[in-house]
């Protein structure tokens, strides 16, 4: 049987198929990212998820696709780990998170992108991925992702910027202490992962002009910097990868109109278009 698995800062999806690509199990970790978490901490968390303990010894090949997996180094480690807790593995393939992206996405030339706790994109010529700008993470980069929602929300609150009707709802829900926020930005791990979990705000609260505005000006980024750098922008579709894509699709349309960019599919969890992919290309059932 084959696990694979989607994952990144906050969360990981694994799902096991049997050789006929029916699904044994669904099941999900917190997240497995090893630019991000130390090995000790990785290994806690696959061993405490009572499913996969359970499937340890009938796995056979592990498929992983995650965040902060780009570099041999952080690779190398989660296959280790792997190879170590499936008793019976006998294939453990670890590659990032843009790969998994792209099988969910489509099987022709496009641009592929990301839109999570944090964000990439890149280009798919229809047999090799590549890409021109490479991530630098979550305090340099990640444009339009969670995290980069968050520092927007989090600054806007403190300096007055937020409507005073948000900014008391806003107080109610989260500790906006600012010994609090510097404790978990600067002396607690994964802050990425802290800061991500804001931009929940403006996922459930009822669309309004400050939101729009946020939302559109962290996707305008995002279209800047890390899709018109590609010159085929505007000559293979967009597509997009994540709840916060899925949730923003009419502004990433309103964003990318003036440009001639024509957007493609919108995946809100890629583990689902990487079973299709691993069923019709992969197990060949």
């Amino acid at each position: 049987m084959i696990l694979l698995a989607d994952g990144g800062s906050t969360k990981c999806d694994w799902i096991l198929l049997n050789a006929q690509g029916e699904q044994v199990l669904k099941t999900r970790t917190k997240g497995l990212n090893p630019a991000v978490f130390p090995e000790l901490v990785l290994e806690q968390r696959i061993e405490e998820n009572a499913d996969l303990r359970n499937v340890k010894d009938k796995v056979e090949r592990v498929h992983f696709f995650g965040a902060g997996c780009g570099t041999e180094t952080p690779r190398k480690l989660l296959e280790n780990i792997f190879a170590n807790f499936f008793t019976n593995v006998n294939e453990v393939i670890v590659k990032e998170d843009i790969v998994a992206a792209v099988y969910a996405a489509t099987t022709e030339p496009g641009i592929v992108c990301i839109l999570g706790t944090g964000s990439n994109s890149c280009f798919y010529d229809g047999k090799e991925i590549k890409q021109v700008v490479h991530s630098l993470g979550y305090i340099l980069m990640d444009e339009a992702s969670g995290n980069y929602f968050g520092k927007r929300l989090i600054r806007d609150y403190y300096y007055k910027r937020m409507p005073p009707e948000l900014a008391i709802i806003f107080e109610q829900k989260y500790n906006l202490d600012s010994d609090e926020i510097k404790k978990n930005l600067y002396r607690k791990e994964n802050p990425n992962t802290y800061l991500a979990n804001f931009a929940e705000f403006i996922f459930t609260n009822e669309r309004n002009g400050y939101f729009y505005k946020l939302v559109h000006e962290g996707i305008t980024d995002f279209m800047h910097s890390r899709v018109l750098s590609y010159k085929q922008a505007q000559n293979v579709p967009v597509h997009f990868i994540g709840s916060i894509a899925f949730f923003s699709e009419d502004i990433i349309r309103a964003v990318a109109q003036p440009y001639g960019i024509e957007i493609g599919n919108i995946v809100r969890r890629p583990i689902d278009g990487l079973i299709e992919y691993y069923r019709n290309n992969v197990l060949n059932v």
